[in-house]
């Protein structure tokens, strides 16, 4: 059985180019994750590890929609070696039935480890630049909703639970607490 695996990094960017290629490779199961590929802590990711068998052979686009890091690309071709499943990354040209299609996943597996790392010392140096010339001052704050003050004052007369207080001001646990600390009564 084909089975494709594809990875677009935010829930913005369009998984269609890739599902067209494994559409025309004739897979027959296609996972989707929309997560970053820094680690392989993506729930497809793991549904699709679970889900192959001997025999089966899975198809990316390339190297870098499976893994960003050689460590965990070669950990995921482990996992599958060890179920007989075969790989296929199309942009790379790469087919783990080989010895030739080994050693090349590896070389390209630290290559897409020094794109990434590339990626996100640009990413540093460019923040940085902005920061020195006045144009970069970090993420706006959210702003609070308007119920706010008067569900943190119900939450800090213990009317109501920090839990409740949360869900009723659509916040997060660390953005609560922090702008509780800002609210003085």
């Amino acid at each position: 059985m084909k089975i494709g695996y594809i990875r677009v990094s935010t829930e913005e960017q369009n998984p269609a180019r890739q599902q067209a290629l494994l559409r025309e490779l004739g897979v027959d199961e296609i996972f989707l994750d929309k997560a970053s590929g820094k680690n392989t802590d993506r729930p497809e990711l793991r549904r699709m590890l679970a889900y192959v068998r001997k025999g089966d052979t899975v198809i990316v686009e390339s190297i870098s929609r499976f893994a960003r890091n050689t460590r965990d690309l070669l950990e995921l071709i482990e996992q599958l070696t060890v179920k007989e499943v075969e790989f296929v990354s199309k942009k790379e040209a790469i087919d783990t039935t080989t010895p030739t299609g080994k050693f090349m996943l590896t070389v390209f597996a630290a290559v897409a480890e020094l794109e990434r790392a590339y990626i996100l010392q640009r990413q540093r140096e460019g923040i940085a630049l902005a920061k020195a010339q006045g144009k970069y001052h970090g993420r706006a704050p959210l702003s609070l909703p308007d119920n706010f003050e008067a569900v943190v004052a119900q939450w800090r007369r213990g009317e109501i639970t920090a839990r409740e207080a949360m869900q009723r001001t659509g916040l997060k646990a660390n953005t609560f607490y922090r702008r509780c600390r800002d609210v003085k009564y």
